[in-house]
């Protein structure tokens, strides 16, 4: 099964950086599609809301790789990844039209040196917001 990994706690997932968009809703309809994780930042705040959909075991055999999606702020644009992940997700069925309006490049490996990373992701129980 393809996972997620959803950026909030910072600006994302808030109704400061993103009024008008159920934050809770939307991890508890994607967490019906497979496994979510939460991170508390994924550092690439002018995405707001970030989503990351990881490759199941057999998408990332198949050569799948992560796919990042930004701006994710419509309401229907969780159940379109959802469907997604359905069909099969990276490596195993072609990213839909609607989500390459989603879709960017991730930043950068931290650079040696460099102390500033990404907080660590934390698993939501789909029950939380159910």
């Amino acid at each position: 099964m393809s996972g997620i990994t959803v950026c909030r706690d910072c600006c994302c997932g808030t109704s400061r950086k993103v009024p008008g968009l159920d934050h809770d809703e939307q991890v508890r309809r994607l967490s019906q599609a497979a496994d979510v994780r939460v991170s508390e930042c994924l550092d690439v705040c002018e995405q707001a809301n970030v989503v990351v959909v990881r490759p199941s075991p057999a998408g990332r055999a198949a050569g799948g790789r992560p796919v990042w999606l930004g701006l994710v702020n419509h309401p229907d644009a969780a159940e379109d990844i959802a469907a997604w992940i359905r069909d099969g997700g990276p490596g195993l069925a072609p990213l839909p039209d609607i989500l390459t309006l989603y879709a960017f490049t991730p930043p950068g490996r931290v650079r040696a040196g460099n102390s500033r990373r990404p907080s660590p992701a934390r698993r939501v129980r789909p029950d939380r917001f159910g």
